[in-house]
């Protein structure tokens, strides 16, 4: 299963893209995507285009978008909440169900603590993705949205097995 872990937003929004077979999980691409400049519906439109060009090369099975978190700038957070969108619509334009993970949960689960910074993301990211070459902070962060959501999917298929044994 190819699973696409998206860090949105308008200056730069990273993708990574990891294979899960199993309980191994092995990178497959990562990058970044800028908006450049212009009106806010003209950045919004090359997020979307390119990101729609990001699943037309690598046909992802499964889709995770890091959820917006209120910070300080309120017109950055609904900047940042639209470039999410356009993420999610991207996605649901593929027919694929979304999995959102704040980003304290992201953390917790590819680095063990809640409030890692940029850099122990990375480095957790390529210890658990051996061999990896990194486009970037952002692209960091969305091999580690990848994995956070692998690991949901994994549990939830063993527990979808555990119940059908029960029964």
């Amino acid at each position: 299963m190819r699973v696409l872990g998206v860090d949105p937003g308008l200056r730069s929004t990273g993708w990574g893209l990891i294979e899960m077979r199993g309980s191994r999980l092995s990178h497959l691409a990562n990058g970044q995507i800028g908006s450049g400049q212009g009106s806010l519906a003209d950045r919004l439109l090359a997020l979307f285009d390119q990101l729609s060009g990001v699943f037309a090369a690598h046909m992802p099975d499964a889709v995770a978008v890091e959820q917006t978190f209120v910070n300080k700038d309120g017109a950055g957070t609904l900047k940042l909440g639209q470039a999410r969108g356009v993420a999610m619509l991207v996605a649901a334009r593929a027919g694929l169900d979304v999995g959102e993970y704040a980003p304290n949960a992201v953390k917790k689960a590819v680095v063990g603590v809640g409030h890692a910074d940029k850099r122990q993301v990375a480095h957790m990211v390529g210890m658990q993705l051996p061999g990896v070459r990194l486009a970037g902070a952002d692209a960091a962060d969305a091999l580690a949205i990848a994995i956070c959501h692998a690991h949901h999917l994994q549990s939830a298929g063993r527990l979808s097995t555990a119940l059908k044994a029960s029964a």
